[in-house]
């Protein structure tokens, strides 16, 4: 068993496409819109479906906006050197909501960016990730 997708509702799709793509440097994987039930998903991600983990971005017709709750915590994503990694996001009008250093109590160097719909993605450095937060 492996995770395939995590998906996320958007409010403006292309928006949402452009921030992954451009901002983050996922690939546009596939997308298709179903008529019957007016909804479009495109899937992005950094490596083909068949091998990695992907998001699904789901856009119901007409809907601009949802309340993200607070169940949903963030997205991680590995990075080779996270002060770089914002230093490239902020100059393409990407939104820094943490500063990068280290995880409080830690050493683990992290940062969170929010995504067009108000998603936190955590940008967690490369030498850390497969360790998880530690000190």
């Amino acid at each position: 068993m492996r995770i395939l997708h995590a998906m996320l509702r958007v409010g403006d799709l292309q928006r949402a496409i452009d921030f992954y793509t451009e901002v983050l440097g996922m690939r546009l994987l596939r997308r298709s819109d179903n008529e019957e039930y007016q909804y479009t998903l495109a899937f992005v991600g950094y490596g083909d479906e068949s091998d990695e983990t992907v998001l699904e971005l789901t856009y119901n017709w007409g809907v601009t906006e949802y309340e993200l709750g607070a169940a949903f915590g963030h997205i991680a994503i590995e990075v080779d050197d996270v002060y770089s990694a914002c230093d490239k996001i902020r100059a393409k009008g990407g939104v820094i909501s943490r500063e990068p250093g280290p995880v409080k109590g830690g050493t683990t160097e992290i940062a969170f960016v929010k995504d067009p719909d108000g998603y936190a993605i955590e940008l967690i450095s490369a030498k850390h990730a497969a360790k998880g937060l530690e000190g």
